[in-house]
């Protein structure tokens, strides 16, 4: 196997998620969910599917090192493998497992290639939404096949914002509307910004196993990606906190906002 096409990808994330994911969705058995650390949950589904995942990415890819959120979770060593590689993948295979624990639909498996530090094509597949999400670097996003852009947010009104971070919850930065909870999920969240449910949101991480797909789709679509201190971001970047929006205006407007937050 010489190389994967971007929908020989997407048509892996659909397989492993019927064969693997879906089943358990709502039917997980006892000893099938697990804890990493005290709150963060992973299940059979997770380790199974990356296992999949990974090994179609390696046969296909021999030189590439593969960053697994299961496999770092098991040998932290591997992210400095994944920082300093020419070519690399990324590889969250159920992204939201607190979300599938609970049976909400709100999770995907992700994946990202990366070649040189930079993120050149993203899949999100959401298994129980039924939507596939892929972006390739220069070429747009797609969702099932149909091109998605941001639309940036008018002038006669104020942007809305979602977060993860418990503590912002319900937060109003200054003179915007107070932040909802988002989806809980960045397979699910950044897909939502794109399709217009909210404008930005604000995270207190930057795993790339999280990040790495959603910001390609983002930017792709027109939005915009930073630091909270003005930092861009990009798939080797561990910088804590991360704004995303569906345009460079309101990414600075929140960014300028949140910087506070992350220096405290």
């Amino acid at each position: 196997m010489s190389g994967l096409s971007t929908d020989a990808v997407a048509d892996l994330l659909r397989e492993v998620a019927a064969e693997v994911i879906t089943p358990r969705f709502r039917s997980l058995g006892e000893g099938e969910v697990m804890e990493k650390n005290p709150g963060d949950l992973v299940t059979v589904a997770d380790r199974e599917a990356e296992v999949v995942i990974s090994a179609r990415l390696r046969e296909a890819y021999p030189d590439a090192v593969v960053l697994g959120e299961e496999a770092f979770a098991a040998d932290h060593a591997l992210m400095d493998r994944y920082l300093g590689a020419e070519h690399a993948f990324t590889v969250d295979p159920v992204d939201g497992t607190k979300n599938f624990v609970h049976g909400s639909p709100d999770h995907a498996v992700m994946v990202a290639e990366t070649i040189g530090g930079e993120t050149v094509r993203a899949w999100i597949h959401q298994p129980e939404h039924g939507r596939t999400w892929v972006a390739e670097k220069g070429a747009g996003t797609f969702r099932d096949g149909e091109r998605m852009t941001c639309t940036p947010v008018p002038e006669d009104r104020d942007p809305q914002g979602v977060t993860s971070m418990w503590s912002l919850r319900d937060h109003a930065f200054d003179g915007l509307p107070k932040m909802r909870l988002s989806w809980v999920c960045c397979g699910v969240d950044y897909t939502r910004l794109v399709e217009g449910a909210t404008d930005y949101i604000v995270y207190s991480r930057s795993n790339p196993w999280d990040h790495a797909p959603g910001t390609l789709l983002v930017t792709e679509a027109g939005g915009s990606v930073v630091h909270p201190d003005g930092t861009p971001y990009g798939p080797r970047s561990l910088l804590p906190g991360l704004v995303v929006a569906v345009d460079p205006h309101t990414c600075g407007a929140v960014r300028r906002r949140a910087a506070e937050h992350f220096t405290r």
